[in-house]
């Protein structure tokens, strides 16, 4: 007969008596080990068996483990290049005639309410365009090289935002948000998939803008603070001296075990004894101590150049004055990247924001970042990289098409393009359009929020269902907004 204590013997249908905790445990242990194992396939099934997915390990308890998608991704990581100031749409990509025509004619539309500052009649551009590629797409005289790899790329020229100011615009673009510090996309991207080297940073950002919005551009905010992103170097330095603050690297790893060892205990005790539920912050701090340290084994091979060839340093421009600076970026970003990091940003700072000057200073600007460019994505194609890794190019804003001061082109939050390139969108393509003249977003058009769920979703996330709780909501990237271009997916 079954002991009537027993969740069998109440199956059984005898007398029920009151079921303990560790009885509970102990009848039902079995059970729960089944429920994991269907929570699990559920989740392998939830992804395409084509695709190459890492569950979570359960004995591994770093906030970075891989983690599976929501879908079958497209893409498994993210390269932005970024091109701090705002490049003018209409001197770049977005080709328009009447604006050639008019040149110094009043607008014929109604300008925006709020204006960074004040503008006077259209202005041409100053550059040739041309069509290029199998595609057609017009690029403009100061993108050669680009123009070079154009059937590659994927353009979205319906963007706009909603500031008009670099620092709002900054935090816009890299948090979604211009009113309240919340964590960057790369933060997100980490977030929901985690990292493939747990030697290495997620998230690391190259050259970083020290300015609107400074490191709030790459927090992890209210995340947990393994999704910060990790700065190498910072505007100000040149990327040939940017480098990873190591930890005591004189010491022998012995000692710095040591060293960890003590402080991870006494960070514990301290953590035990002013919260029972953690403390954040001070995990993140734990866990930031032993990256650090992992990161002396793998790091420094990582960020040396000297094993590429003549060959490769030519194509990413870094033998040459003018393009070495952005070129080693972009082919760090590329290495980093080959060692499972899984978002990377590059920037070009602070250099696009022409108010005047424009045909001098974009030309100047757009000569120091073509050539990495297009070697950044000649190379990722060549090593098979491209297909799974999304390139994403593009400023905080546009610009006007009518003249500032006669000789430059004020802030455009309203209508401004950007490209991808490889990550499962279409090459070769041209998605949505802005007006006659190029102010406003017309056709296609693409919120900040779009652009941002867009990116999760060749990633494999459901911007809605990428959420964290905090303060007592539900926040998200896109927040409560946000919809997926899909009309771009290869």
């Amino acid at each position: 007969m079954s002991d009537p204590r027993s969740f069998r013997g109440i199956l059984c249908g005898e007398r029920p008596m009151p079921l303990g905790r560790r009885a509970m445990l102990r009848e039902c242990c079995v059970g729960f080990g089944g429920v994991a194992l269907a929570s699990l396939l559920g989740e392998r099934l939830a992804g395409a068996d084509s695709v190459r997915t890492v569950a979570v390990d359960p004995l591994d308890p770093s906030p970075l483990a891989p983690r599976l998608p929501h879908f079958p991704p497209r893409a498994k990581r993210v390269i932005f290049l970024f091109m701090h100031g705002g490049p003018s749409q209409v001197d770049t990509f977005d080709f328009k005639p009447l604006l050639q025509r008019d040149h110094g004619k009043p607008f014929p539309g109604e300008k925006p309410r709020v204006q960074f500052a004040p503008t006077g009649s259209l202005m041409a551009s100053p550059y040739r365009f041309r069509r290029h590629g199998e595609s057609g797409a017009w690029v403009s005289e100061i993108f050669p090289a680009v123009a070079g790899v154009v059937d590659e790329l994927c353009f979205l020229k319906g963007l706009h935002g909603s500031n008009p100011a670099h620092g709002g615009a900054l935090l816009k673009l890299h948090t979604g948000t211009d009113t309240f510090v919340r964590p960057s996309m790369g933060s997100w991207v980490t977030y929901g998939l985690g990292s493939e080297n747990r030697n290495l940073p997620g998230f690391v950002t190259l050259c970083p803008t020290l300015g609107h919005g400074g490191v709030n551009n790459f927090s992890s905010a209210f995340l947990p603070a393994s999704h910060h992103g990790t700065p190498l170097g910072h505007a100000a330095v040149p990327a040939r001296e940017a480098e990873i603050a190591h930890m005591h690297a004189g010491l022998p790893a012995p000692a710095q075990r040591a060293q960890l060892d003590l402080l991870r205990d006494l960070n514990r005790v301290r953590m035990d004894a002013t919260s029972t539920a953690g403390d954040l912050a001070l995990e993140g701090r734990i866990e930031s101590f032993e990256l650090a340290f992992r990161m002396q084994m793998e790091a420094p091979e990582t960020l040396d150049l000297a094993g590429e060839s003549e060959a490769t340093l030519r194509l990413y421009g870094i033998d040459e004055p003018r393009t070495e600076n952005f070129g080693r970026q972009c082919l760090l970003a590329r290495r980093l990247c080959e060692k499972g990091v899984r978002y990377v940003q590059c920037t070009h700072s602070y250099k696009w924001d022409q108010h005047g000057n424009l045909e001098k200073d974009h030309r100047t600007n757009a000569g120091e970042v073509d050539v990495p460019i297009a070697g950044l994505i000649r190379d990722l194609k060549s090593r098979g990289m491209l297909e799974e890794t999304l390139v994403l190019w593009g400023g905080e804003f546009g610009r006007t098409p009518c003249a500032q001061d006669g000789t430059g082109r004020d802030h455009n939050p309203h209508g401004f393009t950007m490209f991808m390139a490889g990550g499962g969108v279409k090459p070769g393509f041209s998605y949505g359009a802005t007006d006659d003249y190029g102010w406003y977003a017309a056709d296609g058009k693409m919120h900040l929020h779009d652009l941002h769920a867009t990116m999760l979703a060749l990633l494999g996330l459901d911007h809605e269902r990428l959420t964290f709780r905090h303060d007592g909501r539900d926040f998200r990237l896109t927040d409560v907004e946000g919809e997926v271009a899909r009309a771009i997916f290869a």
